[in-house]
């Protein structure tokens, strides 16, 4: 163990531990306690952002296997002062998670005993919420309880809780009243906490805004405040085991009502990306100091800021233009009676989401899922709004919309009716119940639709849901800009790019060729990212760094035409003070290895970028540099004019080098491997051999080096006499019509003999499989070691209970670890 770390092994079993135990659980029991357990690097994130002290004392209120508790220890003990002590007290519900958090607690105590650190712990088997309200104040919150922790860090439960429960109960005996288990850990591990103490917790972003939480970020922002705010780009890679997908933020607090002057806010792909954008802004403009709804906005870049300023410099509040806006009225399964497939006399139109398209209401439009009508009665009377011009935005988002907030006109004259429904998932503007003028309906609908404020509710909104209390907080423009934009309005929206311009435009919001203009920056990084799926990079490629790095390579800026792009020698530094400097994103400074190595090695690769053309420089010069590959350039130039899609097609069809970073080329790559005698071995496309090709190339060089590939096994090839006479020189004698391995490795410096399943589709190294090897290399003089490959963790848990003990595991997305299976060696010979 290298000083001041913990073993990589202890990670790895908590991690290991996570997993297995995710597929033991049962999926339905998961859901109704909202289990959701932290990844291993997004652990690492989290802990990466605890503050050192002297004393520390954490909290983990729902600690799982303890995965957070081993990385937070594990970031401590490189604290260039390490604290006098570390006490822990965690607390977990499932009986099966319990055992194992106890394991995880032991490991982590020996391994600060082994570095001289005082650690104790307490870990429950207990219902965090039901322990803490039940004990409110007398003990557990009073100023002399025992222990008051200053640091938690969690990652809580998600799960709506139902009114009627025993857990809603004891959070209103303690005068917590919240909807959802995540808000409620927050709410009480924040009234834990001792002043000055410090929270890290990961949550969905769904509490930033709307009414369901307000009472939460009312309680939670008065009495502590935001210090840093992590954000990731992809909805579904934060957990990936659990197929979660939702926007998830990491939020560090602080316990103290003295609020900072300024607030960091970083960002990256996922949590395993080092690319980290970091960005200081005002807190106010955060969390609004005259906000009575406590929004939070998320305003990563200086893109995001410039659209805020935009957004927020609007003079009008929608009380001041005398319109409100409301949820539809009509419940559908509450008013099943009453609703109707065809119109007749007695109905009148039942208007849902599906009825929106391009700015108008089609009614009907074919759709038989859902009725087109509701009866007038009594009952429905209430139900109804008098007919006239409404200005109709969607409630969710659908997963096929690009646009976050979808408005559409509904006109009488379209739809004639004396009454009108309006279905329950649909937000409404009108005039005192009353429809609008004409104009001003069309106009509020066009600037509804603009990129500027889609973008802008993205800085507040972290779901897919549009509530009427977020259209409350926009700010409009005045009523006559409304009525000039209406009067330019058709039937249907225009095109985006015109409907912008002719809004912006209108409210005199164009920037000139000299200031800054976030949403054409928006809008060049977007057609950055277009090209780069045009051109079929890898999904780790098509995010915002690699677009940046596209428009630094090409010098274009948020002026200049795709025609006039030109080939300027950059390196790293430079790319990243280009993205800075014209699009106000910034990264970490010592995050230039991480962009080289998750972006230009790519490009390089692809050959969309040469290295070092000007002149050859050493691998690791300080002077590399980088330029667009001179047919590529000639391609975007092209880009966006009438011979793009002719010029992208040539493109493709002769550019192999790119081809083979495609995901169906890549399956058709041969691998090249040096034998013993110099001889060049291709394996057949294909089957397990991609991870035998990660194997050779990524195992060996760090577990096995100077060692010699002896034998590399392919479905279409059988084990030949050369193989058998190495074999037979180092004293292995096998039968060559025996069940070979996949690789075998003769590692000289141990003298040892590594044997390697790959595991695609058939199963691991298991007891059965163990004794097959064994027998088959009982000749062997050499030590033998057993070693599972598998493609990602993911694949590994399904076989977790087959592997033998006293062999290893070695995972190719994690290529720089071994998993140990129990004894007392570690990548050695039983």
């Amino acid at each position: 163990m290298t000083p001041l770390q913990l073993p990589k092994t202890l990670l790895e079993r908590a991690d290991l531990r996570r997993l297995a135990v995710s597929k033991q659980l049962n999926s339905k029991q998961r859901a109704e306690k909202g289990q959701f357990f932290t990844p291993l690097t997004v652990a690492r994130l989290m802990a990466s952002m605890l503050s050192p002290r002297k004393y520390v004392k954490i909290l983990d209120a729902g600690a799982g296997v303890g995965s957070l508790v081993a990385a937070g220890v594990d970031e401590i003990f490189k604290w260039p002062t390490k604290p006098a002590k570390i006490s822990v007290v965690a607390y977990e519900i499932e009986p099966l998670l319990f055992d194992l958090l106890q394991e995880t607690m032991s490991e982590i105590q020996l391994a600060c005993q082994s570095q001289h650190l005082d650690f104790e712990y307490k870990v429950y088997l207990q219902d965090f919420i039901e322990m803490a309200t039940r004990q409110m104040p007398e003990t557990l919150f009073s100023n002399t309880t025992q222990f008051a922790p200053n640091i938690a860090i969690l990652n809580p439960p998600y799960h709506k809780i139902d009114s009627q429960s025993m857990t809603r109960q004891w959070l209103r005996l303690a005068g917590i009243e919240t909807g959802n288990l995540y808000t409620a850990f927050l709410w009480l591990s924040a009234i834990l906490l001792e002043p000055q103490g410090e929270m890290i917790t990961i949550t969905p972003r769904s509490f930033c805004n709307g009414p369901y939480f307000r009472p939460f970020r009312k309680t939670f922002f008065t009495t502590t405040h935001l210090t840093r705010i992590h954000t990731f780009s992809s909805r579904n890679r934060t957990f990936p085991e659990d197929e979660v997908l939702q926007e998830n933020i990491i939020l560090q607090v602080t316990k103290s009502t003295a609020q900072p002057l300024t607030i960091n806010i970083s960002a990256s792909v996922d949590a395993q990306d080092d690319c980290l954008s970091l960005r200081e802004v005002d807190y106010e403009q955060v969390i609004k100091p005259d906000d009575p709804e406590y929004f939070i906005h998320v305003i990563p870049d200086e893109i995001s800021s410039q659209i805020n300023q935009q957004a927020q410099g609007l003079p009008m509040n929608l009380s001041d233009l005398g319109i409100s806006v409301s949820t539809g009225r009509v419940i559908d399964f509450r008013s099943k009676p009453f609703l109707s497939e065809q119109s007749s006399s007695d109905t009148v139109p039942l208007i849902y989401p599906h009825h929106l398209s391009k700015g108008r209401v089609n009614w009907p439009n074919g759709n038989r899922k859902k009725p087109e009508a509701i009866r007038v009665t009594p009952q429905t009377e209430e139900l109804l709004v008098k007919s006239g011009h409404y200005v109709l935005v969607k409630r969710f988002s659908p997963k096929e919309e690009n646009k976050r907030v979808v408005a559409a006109v509904f006109d009488p004259n379209q739809v004639p009716s004396a009454q009108i429904g309006f279905e329950n998932h649909l937000n409404y503007f009108h005039f005192n119940g009353s429809g609008l003028h004409p104009c001003l309906a069309k106009g509020l609908s066009a600037f509804l639709n603009t990129t500027l404020i889609d973008q802008y509710f993205r800085h507040f909104n972290g779901h897919t849901q549009v509530n009427a209390t977020d259209l409350r907080q926009l700010k409009y423009p005045t009523t006559l800009s409304l009525h000039a934009i209406g009067s330019q309005m058709g039937d249907r929206l225009p095109s985006q790019k015109e409907l912008d311009n002719l809004v912006l435009q209108e409210l005199n919001m164009i920037p000139s060729e000299f200031i800054f203009d976030p949403l054409r920056a928006k809008q060049r990084i977007a057609e950055s990212l277009d090209i780069l799926k045009a051109l079929g990079m890898p999904r780790e490629q098509q995010n915002e760094r690699s677009a940046l790095t596209l428009l630094a390579l090409l010098n274009i800026t948020v002026t200049t035409p795709w025609s006039g792009a030109s080939a300027p020698l950059r390196g790293i530094t430079e790319i990243m003070e280009f993205g800075r400097h014209h699009f106000g994103v910034e990264y970490a400074p010592n995050t230039r290895e991480s962009f080289r190595r998750a972006t230009i090695h790519q490009f390089v690769q692809t050959g969309l970028v040469v290295r070092n053309p000007d002149q050859p420089r050493p691998p690791n010069s300080p002077k590399t540099c980088y330029q667009i590959e001179s047919t590529l350039l000639s391609l975007l130039q092209s880009y966006q004019g009438p011979k793009w899609s002719e010029n992208l097609a040539v493109y493709l069809k002769t550019t192999e080098s790119l081809r083979k970073l495609q995901s169906h080329e890549r399956d058709m790559q041969l691998i090249l491997v040096k034998l013993p005698h110099g001889e060049e071995v291709k394996l057949s496309s294909g089957g397990q051999n991609l991870l035998i090709k990660s194997i050779i190339e990524e195992f060996c060089p760090r577990f096995t080096p100077d060692g010699v590939v002896v034998y590399i096994g392919d479905a279409e090839q059988k084990i030949r006499g050369e193989e058998l006479v190495y074999l037979g020189k180092i004293g292995v004698k096998i039968d060559k019509h025996g069940k070979m391995p996949d690789v075998i490795i003769h590692f000289k410096p141990k003298n040892w003999l590594i044997i390697i399943e790959a595991v695609t589709s058939h199963g691991p190294i298991n007891i059965k499989r163990h004794n097959e090897l064994k027998e088959l290399f009982q000749n062997s003089q050499l030590g033998l070691v057993f070693v599972t490959a598998f493609e990602s963790r993911k694949a590994m848990v399904k076989y977790l209970r087959e592997i033998a003990w006293e062999t290893e595991v070695w995972v190719a997305d994690s290529p720089s670890h071994l998993i140990h299976f129990n004894g007392e060696k570690f990548l050695g010979p039983y």
